[in-house]
């Protein structure tokens, strides 16, 4: 059984999903039991990111719980790197103050049990860390930004 605590309209719901089969799902919000019927996830077509020798590795779609994203380690200036999916932050390659390259592995987000490769976009120096491991986050969050 996994447990998750959201925050809505600053009304705080505690979710736990006690299964799932197929389409449905079996959850308690708040204490109270629901079956819920979960919708087909349509995959995006991938986009390929150009890197000198091979092309870099695309992010697999998935769907998960999420949470905001912390502060940010370090200072925020130059190129932020999003989330292109929803997900769990489970490695972070790199630390504030690494090189990095175009297509180079800097962390790892993982979406519905697949460990998906976040590639840099550009190259430079990574100047902050927005999120930490184990942290979820939603598509379009700044994971991290290179300068």
């Amino acid at each position: 059984m996994k447990e998750y605590k959201y925050n809505v309209n600053g009304v705080e719901y505690k979710v736990n999903i006690n299964s799932v089969e197929g389409d449905i799902a079996q959850v308690d919000v708040n204490g109270v039991s629901y079956e819920v019927k979960m919708d087909k996830v349509v995959a995006p077509k991938p986009v390929a990111v150009p890197k000198p020798v091979a092309a870099a590795p695309v992010a697999k779609p998935a769907a998960a719980e999420t949470k905001p994203a912390p502060e940010p380690v370090a200072s925020a200036s130059g190129k932020a790197l999003k989330a292109p999916l929803p997900g769990v932050v489970n490695d972070i390659k790199v630390a504030v103050g690494d090189a990095v390259k175009v297509g180079q592995t800097v962390l790892i987000l993982e979406a519905m049990k697949m460990e998906n490769e976040i590639a840099a976009e550009v190259d430079g120096t990574v100047t902050s860390i927005s999120v930490g491991k184990g942290d979820s986050v939603m598509e379009g969050s700044v994971l991290l930004t290179i300068g």
